[in-house]
């Protein structure tokens, strides 16, 4: 492992809803929290939201975890964050910034967080609800705000600059609020996470995998590569 990988100042979360996964990933000295949601649970194969949950906690309970609402009009919301909030001392609740029909959450954010709910606030694109959320969070409980910068990306736009307005507004409005560079496509979005002041990033376990090869020598990494075509070559018995 590359040493310049423990020297990361940003915090790295993964991005699971895998047991297994998540248990061999608590052990990594590099993880430093978790993220779930109901996407991730369902391809999971988890049939039990609570059950799960519960399930999860007895194993991860001394690094931050979010796990999601999943009710879509803001009353229910606020009953379901009110009791994921009750399973530990490490749990975020996630709220989307929106709900499905485009309804803000910025009053039931404020409402959660001002009784002392962790929140996690979710699918954020733009700075314009970054500075929603984060009017409704300040002075409130710790809190995460979550701006996907992969689908950003995936518009073909930079996310980079837009990520470090978007630390730049949370800064404002209070140190109780961390900003989370989310849907990361690969080990690069670390570095550029980094660069962008981001507090955490989240993860995929593939991007984990990859992190040995931080700073690898390019050289090595070019060799390497032949040797892989070469040996594949080989083994399809390839003759001309």
């Amino acid at each position: 492992m590359s040493e310049s990988v423990f020297k990361r100042r940003i915090k790295i979360f993964t991005d699971s809803s895998d047991k297994i996964q998540m248990l061999e990933t608590s052990k990594n000295p590099l993880i430093s929290g978790f993220t779930t949601n109901p996407t991730l649970m369902k391809k999971a194969g988890v049939s039990d939201y609570k059950a799960f949950c519960k399930d999860m906690l007895s194993y991860i309970n001394d690094k931050p975890i979010s796990f999601e609402v999943f009710a879509d009009d803001l009353s229910t919301m606020e009953r379901q964050a009110k009791e994921i909030s009750t399973w530990g001392q490490n749990v975020y609740v996630k709220i989307p910034v929106t709900n499905s029909v485009g309804e803000s959450t910025a009053k039931l954010v404020h409402r959660l967080s001002h009784l002392g709910v962790k929140l996690n606030v979710t699918a954020i694109l733009t700075p314009r609800q970054v500075l929603e959320v984060c009017t409704a969070l300040q002075a409130g409980a710790p809190s995460i705000v979550s701006v996907f910068a992969g689908r950003i990306a995936d518009t073909g736009r930079d996310p980079v600059p837009l990520m470090m307005a978007c630390k730049e507004i949370c800064f404002a409005h209070g140190k109780e609020i961390e900003l989370l560079w989310a849907s990361s496509r690969e080990l690069l979005n670390v570095i550029q996470a980094e660069k962008a002041s981001c507090d955490i990033i989240t993860v995929t376990n593939d991007i984990i995998k990859k992190m040995s090869g931080l700073d690898r020598d390019l050289d090595a990494v070019s060799l390497d590569t032949v040797k892989m075509f070469r040996s594949d070559a080989e083994s399809a018995g390839y003759k001309l």
